[in-house]
């Protein structure tokens, strides 16, 4: 067994210094001291997939990253496991208990995942290792870890069983340093709908690139969204995302609580609604140096148009209530100006819902870049 506060100091003399996760009772003393920790950052994610995705903006800012959560959660992971990570090769450590493990007699939602864990690992080319609990082998361990994800450029796993850590950090919840980042206060809700003409996804990127400034980082989502984008302007500071739908709001966050530089995210009404938590997560730590765009075409347009049920959500209204600074809802040309030059002059987080024509662009390319060398790059353009 191993002092929590042990194995944490040691992964932050290596270099690991931001983590992310959903708890498990297994992990409670390794996130508490990550908590109370004055040498780390932790952000407490929705689900173990937007974790993912958090933990991947912040490698893009600079950091060495590690992810906490559950076996079960492994589900939730798979997706952007396998098509963020590894095709972007952002590695990050992952702490993931065992749950139903040999010889553990576990709840029954457990029994399956607890079978197959190091399995489904294996499935996703994830190394992994037993965690380890002896405080002596922890550095050499950590340090195998690292050599091994800056080798591959991709994750690995420490799989953690009941007992492997100590509680010495807090046996009752931690007191006041253990709380949540403090509730905000509902953010302001605008509405410039009915303002100018309807606007293509194409019209409303062209227009969002001309009123930014040279240094903002501008993550797009998956689909014609990141291919629109690339055939406007193909440029180190900007990131297309080319799969881990639901995902580009998570990695905004972690590349803006890591960086200066204004980012921006622009988003989809389907990919959104994927991972509505992320809103709540963006909304409680803040970033103010984030502009979520949603651009809600009511269509799934990659795969045909089939619609989506995004009529009846009002996404500025819910980042408004979640925490954000402001929601700010639109349809036409001169509102989503007016929305857009309202967020860059105010503190965020915003959110700018704006309702375009559907569609794409009738010469859509695809990016010629790898994914590996689109993050490198803007990795190098977030750090330089």
């Amino acid at each position: 067994m191993i002092a929590a506060a042990e194995f944490l100091d040691r992964g932050f003399a290596a270099g690991i210094d931001f983590f992310t996760g959903v708890p498990c009772s297994f992990l409670t003393p390794l996130i508490n001291g990550a908590i109370v920790s004055p040498h780390l950052s932790y952000v407490g994610a929705a689900s173990e997939g937007e974790a993912v995705a958090i933990a991947s903006g912040a490698w893009l800012a600079g950091h060495r990253t590690a992810v906490i959560c559950q076996n079960s959660g492994l589900g939730n992971a798979v997706n952007p496991i396998t098509s963020l990570n590894y095709p972007f090769r952002i590695p990050t450590l992952m702490v993931v208990t065992w749950r139903a493990g040999p010889g553990l007699k576990d709840e029954p939602q457990h029994e399956l995942m607890g079978r197959i864990t190091p399995d489904l690992l294996k499935l996703m080319e994830v190394p992994h290792r037993p965690f380890p609990a002896d405080a002596a082998n922890a550095p050499a361990a950590i340090e195998e870890a690292l050599a091994e994800m800056d080798s591959t450029g991709l994750p690995f796993a420490f799989i953690m069983q009941k007992g492997d850590v100590s509680n010495d950090v807090a046996k009752d919840g931690g007191g006041d340093e253990m709380m949540a980042p403090p509730a905000r206060v509902a953010g302001e809700a605008s509405d410039y709908s009915g303002q100018g003409a309807a606007m293509t996804r194409y019209q409303a990127m062209e227009l969002v690139l001309s009123t930014v400034s040279e240094d903002t980082g501008i993550i797009a989502t998956t689909g014609k969204c990141g291919r629109e984008l690339f055939t406007i302007a193909d440029r180190r500071q900007h990131l297309y995302q080319v799969g881990s739908m639901g995902c580009a709001a998570g990695m905004g966050l972690g590349v803006a609580l890591n960086t200066d530089k204004p980012v921006v995210v622009l988003d989809g009404d389907g990919a959104a609604m994927m991972k509505m938590g992320t809103l709540a997560t963006i909304g409680a730590y803040a970033p103010t140096n984030l502009v979520h765009i949603v651009l809600d075409n009511g269509t799934y347009d990659s795969t045909g148009g089939q619609p989506t049920v995004s009529g009846s959500v009002n996404f500025a209204a819910v980042a408004a209530d979640c925490g954000y600074a402001r929601g700010l809802k639109c349809d036409g040309a001169d509102g989503f100006t007016q929305a857009l030059a309202m967020a860059q002059k105010e503190p965020g987080p915003h959110l700018i819902h704006m309702r375009i024509e559907p569609g794409s662009m009738k010469y859509l390319g695809r990016p010629t870049v790898t994914p590996a060398e689109v993050a490198l790059r803007f990795k190098d353009f977030l750090t330089s």
